[in-house]
């Protein structure tokens, strides 16, 4: 990776990355997804436009989105609380699993291979955008799994593989929950407070996995890219009220397509860099 580069340049990247903040705020308040479904793959290309070596490009890019759902996640969860959208019980009960699960993917990074976690996130994101944009909404049950296996293997899931993949409990919560009955903008609410769940457990997973890997951007922390993260976060913490005002102010169909639309291009686009 060039050691110099031109402050037209160095704007241009700056610009870039809050503009990039501030369409994942809204996006965290709207989708409660935290943002990363932007993020990673805005910071993957741009790693690589930028030189950043394959081997350790999607782990930065992972980890940096992590870094900025927390406190996009704590401006997205308030703003939702304050319209009694976040289901407290349902917190309550599946904080401790995914806090748990995120925190082990954030470890298996260190064994996991920059392809992998490109491939992982492309796949699952492009089945949830399947599943999103069904035209009739697969239910499974008509309440979520009681059994204590099952209550504990799905938040569980969700933890390690959002973790994985850098995003917000929105991506694989949403749709988890409305397939059991569970309504809309509840999920979303509540994805956006399992989104600091997450997020904190996950990045310090990344950061002690990344500590002494070669070849990483500079002022990078572990495998967390501290400018990039900072200048996305600035932006983004101030945009995620926007996105849950405009969430409540739509109906759950257009809501849903709106998710899935997102899901869709992001995942085809992260399937083709790490198949091609």
């Amino acid at each position: 990776m060039s050691d110099t580069y031109s402050l037209g340049l160095l704007i241009a990247l700056a610009v870039g990355l809050v503009a990039t903040g501030a369409v994942a705020g809204v996006l965290a308040g709207l989708l409660g997804v935290g943002g990363g479904i932007v993020i990673v793959p805005v910071l993957f290309w741009l790693f690589d436009w930028l030189g950043v070596p394959d081997a350790v490009a999607m782990h930065v890019a992972v980890a940096t989105s992590l870094a900025t759902i927390i406190p996009t996640s704590i401006s997205s969860a308030r703003s939702h609380h304050k319209k009694g959208a976040i289901d407290a019980a349902l917190l309550k009960s599946w904080a401790p699993l995914i806090f748990v699960g995120a925190l082990i993917g954030g470890l298996l990074s260190k064994v996991i291979a920059s392809s992998g976690l490109t491939l992982i996130f492309g796949v699952i994101a492009l089945l949830v955008a399947i599943n999103m944009a069904l035209p009739k909404k697969i239910v499974l049950a008509d309440d979520l799994p009681q059994g204590p296996v099952a209550r504990g293997v799905v938040p569980g899931f969700i933890g390690v593989f959002s973790a994985l993949m850098g995003i917000g409990g929105g991506t694989l919560s949403v749709p988890t929950l409305t397939a059991f009955s569970f309504p809309v903008h509840r999920a979303v609410g509540t994805a956006a407070a399992f989104g600091l769940v997450i997020a904190v457990p996950a990045v310090i997973g990344f950061v002690w996995s990344g500590i002494g890997v070669d070849l990483r951007p500079p002022y990078s922390l572990g495998y967390v890219s501290i400018p990039a993260a900072v200048l996305i976060f600035s932006a983004s913490v101030f945009t995620a009220p926007v996105g849950s005002k405009i969430a409540h102010s739509l109906d759950p169909a257009r809501l849903k397509l709106a998710f899935a639309a997102f899901l869709f291009l992001s995942s085809l686009k992260m399937l083709w860099s790490a198949l091609m």
